[in-house]
């Protein structure tokens, strides 16, 4: 094809088509190609099917369940390991910073953290499909969490009093941090188990419906909330634990009165922290192509800042904030508390889903890059089994990190193998090096989650792009996020995933439509107001719709088909039958007199059609019965009665279907009845273009009658459109012939009239009058 979308010369032969076929309707086609029938599976059939057993089908179960059985032993141990060796170690390092930041999110010590960025590898690595992300713990998932956490265990519930004066003096900081680490774990356990269930009946689709502006309207949203959570840690400001609605907004305000109160060494660790991670993350995007390895400047920072607060000793001179205590080694495995779970259920079925939903996403990437498939429903599984796992644990809830999958790919990660060695790097600073890092100021761990924010931020970039491309699109993100900010991220999602659907309903309940024409010399059919040159054919109209007819919208297409013909069938209707009623009154009166083909004036009838005396619109004068058969009017000419009756200038209307996937039982209803309205007033409707499906489901719901049959449907709109043109010129044939044959009744001598009309060369009458003469 040239650019400017003209044909190559060369290809000339084909810029014109020509089809030679029959005008075909529903009858017609199916009569020339006979349907095929579907066998279809009784249920007795499918299970039989689904519970027999057999070696390929064992094999292909136990490999959809453990999806390293698939990849495993096609590892190639020469081309991969060395890559997924660097990028493990590379990976490794950032996740065990990560997960000690992420704990403040959780509202955890910060050596839970470790243990969350450790124990779900183990499991994903068995029962996970994306050979790339990197499992762990991811700053909203966190937040999510740690609202939860504040929510049930808030420092008011552990007062430390003072045994000389029983007064209370602080919080019992032990009794907190263990209640909140159980709370936190129950909650990975139960959100575990709702992904389990999901997974297990196969609703992996539920991720569809949360669309990619509501998601990024949510994260922004969510990093916003972790912006301000994270400001007070590097400020050194306690705040109340504010939960509910408009919480951050209180936080906020709170951090700002107590500005005075920030503790200079902190403030200075941190925004140095952040302006040295932006920076140097700018400049690992920027040469990612020269850079081998990108820099993890979060391990450098976190080891000059610790060597410094150690150096320095900064807690006891500045009152800095540190770590203070990383356990060494693992806790024994501990029940959840499983009274719990009643008061945390909602929220861990929304953070289920903004878990997994995460996950999906980033691991979709990189499906897509790298040419493999990723199962929906089995990362609800993975994820599901690594989350209880781990719950176990004292872990709270894992997904996957963007940046830290963004490290493991780039670093070279080929396979979960990679994930693995990771898994060993955060291990050994669980067993050894914890103890090394509790210097580190916290300050410094906020500042390097606010620097992992950079790239949700950015998405406000996203906001202009998407009002000119879609401004519904644009609505949805900005009120996601607004609703996140000030209902929480739990309602928050809530109510953008509501909105995002009532956003659908409101499309399907309003759609679009368009007035057809024909575009000369073809069978194409365009918008009459979209397109210049468009014919509109006279005496019919061509609807089409855009959308599925149901109850919902059912009056929107009755609207549609009214500002199309520009009449109302239904008022047409009753004006005709008022104006009957009024002639045929006269008639009886002898103040108009009918004919077989028409009205005609009386000399006495008055100019009105109606004595003096007379109330036109007084019911009782016009309940006569009438039967239109009795009585033939020019409805679009004028009427010798007093009556308003609205012109029909049409004798056919199309409605094109092709756009409609499915009808209900009341737009079957209501089709019918539409259909009997325009018969009623001599308008024959016709359907185009419906999809097989379509025509079953009216057959099913009853819609045929004896006026409604499958003559009226029609392959396409170009075939209707022909029918009718072919019916007007029989009917202006048939026409001449029955008035001459009228005629040939009223004349007494056949002779005379076959003499007059071989004057008048036709053919037809005089073959009547012939066989006039013969009888």
């Amino acid at each position: 094809m040239a650019a400017s979308g003209r044909l190559d010369p060369e290809l000339s032969e084909y810029r014109n088509y020509v089809v030679s076929r029959p005008v075909y309707n529903e009858p017609f086609f199916l009569e020339q190609y006979e349907r095929q029938l579907r066998e279809r599976q009784t249920v007795r059939e499918k299970l039989v099917k689904c519970c027999s057993c057999s070696r390929r089908k064992t094999i292909r179960v136990l490999k959809s369940l453990f999806p390293i059985l698939e990849w495993l032993p096609k590892y190639r141990i020469k081309e991969w390991l060395l890559s997924d060796l660097i990028s493990g170690v590379s990976t490794g390092l950032v996740a065990t910073l990560q997960g000690m930041a992420y704990a403040l999110l959780a509202e955890v010590p910060v050596g839970y953290g470790l243990y969350s960025a450790f124990f779900p590898i183990l499991t994903y690595f068995v029962f996970g499909t994306s050979r790339h992300i990197s499992v762990g713990p991811f700053p909203v998932v966190s937040l999510m969490v740690g609202s939860v956490v504040l929510t049930m265990a808030p420092n008011e519930q552990f007062p430390s009093f003072d045994n000389n004066t029983d007064n209370i003096t602080n919080i019992d900081t032990g009794a907190r941090d263990a209640q909140r680490v159980l709370i936190a774990s129950t909650l990975t356990v139960l959100v575990g188990i709702i992904q389990m269930i999901l997974g297990g009946l196969q609703i992996g689709f539920i991720v569809r419906y949360l669309a990619d502006p509501l998601v990024g309207g949510f994260t922004t949203a969510a990093a916003f909330q972790v912006f301000v959570s994270q400001l007070k840690i590097i400020l050194n400001v306690s705040t109340k634990n504010y939960n509910g609605v408009l919480s951050i907004i209180y936080t906020l305000v709170e951090i700002l009165e107590k500005l005075g109160s920030t503790n200079i060494a902190d403030l200075v660790a941190g925004l140095l922290t952040i302006i040295v991670c932006i920076a140097v993350k700018e400049i690992n995007d920027r040469f990612k192509h020269k850079i081998p390895i990108p820099i993890p400047i979060e391990v450098i920072v976190t080891i000059v800042a610790t060597a410094i607060s150690f150096g320095f000793d900064l807690e006891k001179k500045y009152d800095a904030g540190i770590v203070k205590s990383i356990p060494r080694g693992f806790l024994p495995p501990a029940l959840p508390s499983v009274n719990l779970f009643s008061q945390m259920a909602t929220a861990s079925f929304s953070i289920a889903v903004v878990a997994y939903a995460i996950a999906v996403s980033v691991g979709k990437v990189y499906a897509t890059k790298y040419d493999y498939a990723i199962n929906g429903n089995q990362e609800f599984i993975a994820f599901g089994i690594s989350n209880i796992f781990s719950g176990f644990f004292s872990c709270f809830v894992a997904t996957t990190a963007l940046s830290r999958t963004a490290v493991q790919e780039s670093t070279g990660g080929k396979t979960q193998i990679a994930g693995i060695i990771s898994a060993l790097i955060v291990l050994i600073a669980i067993v050894a090096l914890g103890k090394l890092l509790e210097p580190l100021q916290k300050s410094v761990l906020a500042a390097v989650v606010i620097a992992n924010l950079k790239g949700m931020f950015m998405q406000v970039c996203d906001v202009p792009r998407l009002w000119r491309q879609n401004k519904i699109d644009a609505v949805i993100w900005v009120f996601t996020c607004i609703a996140s900010i000030i209902l929480g991220l739990d309602l928050g999602l809530l109510a953008g995933l509501l909105f995002g659907l009532l956003t659908v309903v409101f499309r399907v309940q309003f759609p679009s439509w368009n007035d057809l024409g024909n575009v000369p010399g073809t069978d194409l059919y365009k918008g009459t107001k979209d397109y210049k040159n468009v014919n509109e054919l006279e005496g019919v109209r061509i609807v089409s719709f855009y959308s599925p007819i149901f109850y919902g919208n059912i009056d929107g297409f009755k609207k549609c088909i009214k500002s199309t013909v520009g009449f109302d069938a239904v008022r047409v209707h009753n004006k005709r039958l008022k104006a009957l009623r009024k002639i045929q009154k006269l008639i009886k009166k002898g103040q108009l007199q009918a004919t077989k083909n028409g009205i005609v004036s009386d000399a006495c009838a008055t100019n009105q059609g109606f004595e003096p005396d007379e109330d036109p619109e007084d019911p009782e004068d016009l309940n006569i019965p009438t039967k239109e058969v009795e009585i033939r009017v020019d409805w679009n000419s004028e009427l010798p009665v007093k009556v308003n009756v609205p012109k029909v200038p049409i004798h056919s209307l199309i409605l094109d279907f092709g756009a409609v996937s499915f009808l209900d039982i009341v737009a079957v209803r209501s089709l019918r009845m539409i259909v009997k309205e325009f018969h009623r007033i001599d308008v024959n409707v016709y359907f185009a273009s419906l999809k097989d499906h379509v025509i079953a489901k009216l057959e099913q719901c009853g819609f045929y009658e004896d006026n409604i049959v499958k003559d009226m449907f029609f392959l396409t709109v170009h075939d209707a459109v022909l029918y009718i043109q072919s019916q007007i010129k029989m009917q202006t044939i048939e026409d001449p012939i029955l008035e001459k044959i009228h005629l040939i009744q009223e004349y007494k001598d056949p002779l005379e009239l076959m003499d007059r009309e071989v004057k008048e060369d036709n053919l037809d009458v005089q073959d009547e009058a012939m066989r006039r003469l013969a009888s």
